[in-house]
């Protein structure tokens, strides 16, 4: 992913709010499965760890990203955001191009 992607993805996902939360439990294979649910039906989510989960958000994101087969677009503090783009027709977002 180009920076000019990432910076596309980071201003969309600046305009909405977080739609999962991770909280004293950490990473569940039940949270797994709703990060990837979301990430079907949207391609691009926010996510927020509380402040009563102990894991580290960089750590957190990298293993979300891996386990889900997204990528990490940006982690800011206890928010991540993650992408990954629908398959064939169910393309929701269309990133500039890379050579633009």
């Amino acid at each position: 992913m180009t920076s000019k992607q990432r910076a596309f993805l980071i201003s969309l996902a600046s305009r909405e709010q977080a739609i999962l939360h991770i909280g004293r439990a950490g990473l569940t294979p039940e949270l797994t499965e709703s990060v990837n649910e979301a990430l079907e039906a949207r391609e691009l989510i926010k996510i927020n760890i509380q402040q009563n989960c102990l894991e580290d958000p960089d750590q957190t994101a990298h293993m979300l990203a891996e386990r889900t087969g997204s990528e990490v677009v940006h982690i800011i503090g206890r928010k991540i955001v993650l992408y990954r783009p629908g398959k064939g027709k169910k393309k929701k977002i269309e990133l500039p191009q890379k050579n633009a």
